[in-house]
């Protein structure tokens, strides 16, 4: 690709309360859809790799004959990563800062490309799905997962969480994202140039006085200690007091006995 391409801005950030989350994932949770298509000896590439729990999952499954590179913005991630991944005792893994727009390998370098909450928070998903398609071998599978914001759905109602939900999708659309990614992934990978692409759907849920707790606390972190709260308030979507009120909202919902959420996750298979 050539050219300058658009920015966007990560949303969430990388602060403590983001990683809690993002540190929780598993290739079994988060890329249940892709693991039939995993071989040992693949070359995988993982974009977007945060904290690394996924890509040692991946990792494991391609053997250490599989070749795995693991990409990110975050220099301070990629440590992270690095060394959850020495922890796992597994050596066939490299983590090297990338764009996905405009990435540094060869044409048909990776059998398999895999991409977990990253096309909600670019500003050119189409553009990045022609990039992963580009260093996908023919015949390799492009894999994307992203949730849709506006899927997410929750009991009790509790009104800061209305409000929780439409300022991140303010906030994240305001920093050049797609909230509502997971509905348009289809969309997107046949504007890119698959023709055979596979969609599904899945759901988190978190319905158990411990998920409650961790999920509920995690979002009251989120949204007072995180980038999420600081651009929100920084762009006069919300004031600090405000976001008080939701973090409250959140700790509410959480200390309910009935309490009940869940969120919608589009995911594509998209062969090249």
């Amino acid at each position: 690709m050539t050219g300058p391409q658009p920015a966007a801005v990560y949303t969430h950030g990388h602060q403590e309360a983001v990683l809690r989350s993002h540190r929780s994932r598993t290739a079994a949770d988060s890329a249940g859809y892709l693991l039939p298509e995993l071989r040992p000896g693949q070359a995988l590439l993982d974009v977007g790799c945060g904290p690394g729990t996924i890509t040692a999952d991946l990792a494991e499954l391609v053997g250490p004959e599989g070749r795995v590179v693991a990409v990110d913005a975050s220099a301070e991630v990629l440590e992270q990563a690095a060394g959850y991944v020495a922890a796992r005792g597994l050596s066939n893994v490299v983590f090297e800062r990338a764009d996905v727009h405009r990435l540094p390998y060869r044409d048909g370098e990776f059998d398999v490309v895999h991409a977990h909450q990253t096309l909600q928070h670019v500003a050119d998903p189409v553009g990045a799905l022609r990039e992963l398609r580009r260093v996908t071998a023919p015949g390799g599978v492009v894999a994307a997962r992203d949730v849709d914001y506006a899927s997410m759905t929750w009991f009790p109602e509790v009104p800061a969480l209305d409000r929780w939900l439409e300022l991140y999708r303010r906030t994240a659309r305001a920093n050049g994202g797609e909230p509502d990614a997971g509905r348009r992934l289809l969309s997107w990978a046949r504007a890119a140039g698959f023709t055979e692409v596979t969609a599904s759907a899945t759901t988190w849920t978190y319905a158990t006085p411990e998920r409650r707790a961790w999920w509920g606390g995690m979002w009251a972190d989120r949204v007072t200690g995180t980038a999420l709260g600081r651009t929100a308030v920084e762009r006069g979507f919300a004031d600090p007091d405000e976001l008080d009120r939701i973090a409250d909202g959140w700790r509410e919902w959480s200390a309910a006995g009935d309490g009940w959420f869940s969120m919608l996750h589009g995911e594509v298979l998209a062969r090249r």
